[in-house]
């Protein structure tokens, strides 16, 4: 099958869809609807950038007629011009289309976990992390996203030896993916008496929520563990037993959870960040196993990648896997990371394009 006949396949999907998603059966049973809802939202891009390709191809063939049979000269550079237009659209959705029938990551319209930890650098790579979590944290409330605080390690001066928190919004996971990694500071800490520029280090791991049914787990593997949240948090949280420490035995992860005040919710959330993680283990062997396929892609997701310098007394961000630099240091730790962002993104998608033209 060509692309042509799976376009058009598309088409005749699309309108089978919007017919069942008409039908009042269809619309009672909520999940039979809602799962075909997702799966039209997927098609509409392809469909309307195929339909347009269809007319713009149409509109070249017209012009091309007028061209041989008309002789007024004002009509014929309107249909030079209208040629032109058409081709160099049809060249732009030539490409779209051929992206937007990439294999979609079946985690991209997941909410996420971000876990960032303090690397090497002592309390300055605290303070980075904590900047880290401010940056994404404000990139989060632009997409209109909420954050939700899972837990913290503070280092008492305003720095996070770990946090973990999650984004919960449509597409999280599609735009934050490629942020797992390690991220590289340069700059004077202020207690630096000498002006010596150090460098310290952050780890970000970005992992997609995942269901139950999508990552079992034995809950006889599993110990809970209940302590006095400490910090800030509110009145009841700071005198009940209310924080959770979850220790899982295979694996050795063991999280803990205090943000809730009520010990049940704490839980659940433990739970939530144990099943992300096991599904980032699983993904890891997968991806281990498919390694020359991770390495034609925009990162690897491995967290011991260096990916990013941000050079304080420079001003600049640098993204090493595409080289791109950014001198705008002070709006990107606010949270406008769109442009490294859509530039990782367009840079993995060529990527992947060239492996199928290969």
């Amino acid at each position: 099958m060509d692309i042509f006949d799976r376009l058009e396949d598309l088409v005749n999907r699309n309108e089978d869809l919007t017919a069942e998603l008409s039908n009042p059966d269809v619309v009672n049973n909520q999940e039979r609807f809602r799962k075909l809802m997702k799966e039209q939202n997927d098609l509409v891009p392809i469909v309307n950038a195929f339909i347009e390709y269809k007319s713009c191809k149409q509109n070249i063939a017209d012009s091309l007629v007028m061209l041989d049979e008309e002789s007024d000269d004002e009509m014929r550079e309107l249909a030079k011009d209208e040629l032109n237009d058409s081709k160099a659209r049809v060249e732009e959705l030539e490409q779209e289309i051929k992206v937007l029938l990439l294999p979609k990551d079946p985690n991209d319209d997941k909410n996420v976990f971000v876990e960032i930890r303090a690397g090497a650098g002592g309390d300055e790579a605290a303070l980075f992390a904590s900047e880290l979590y401010r940056m994404y944290s404000r990139y989060a409330e632009r997409a209109r996203w909420k954050v939700e605080m899972v837990s913290f390690n503070e280092n008492g001066i305003g720095g996070f030896k770990e946090v973990v928190f999650m984004i919960n919004g449509q597409g999280a996971y599609s735009k934050l993916k490629y942020e797992s990694g390690v991220h590289r500071v340069q700059r004077v800490p202020e207690t630096e008496s000498g002006g010596r520029i150090h460098t310290s280090t952050a780890t970000v791991a970005i992992m997609p929520e995942v269901e139950d049914v999508e990552v079992e787990i034995n809950m006889n593997d599993c110990r809970f563990d209940v302590f006095r949240s400490s910090g800030n948090g509110g009145q009841c949280v700071n005198t009940t037993d209310s924080a959770v420490r979850l220790t899982h035995m295979p694996s050795g992860i063991v999280i803990s959870c205090q943000d809730e005040k009520s010990q049940l919710k704490n839980k659940d959330k433990a739970m939530k960040v144990l099943r992300a993680k096991l599904y980032e283990l699983e993904e890891e062997k997968k991806n281990n196993a498919e390694a020359e396929v991770r390495r034609s892609q925009v990162g690897t997701g491995d967290r011991s990648e260096k990916i990013r310098t941000y050079n304080f007394p420079q001003g600049r961000v640098t993204e090493h896997r595409i080289n791109l630099t950014l001198y705008k240091i002070d709006s990107i730790m606010d949270g406008y990371i769109d442009e490294i962002i859509d530039s990782l993104t367009a840079a993995d998608q060529a990527a992947k394009l060239s492996n199928l033209d290969n």
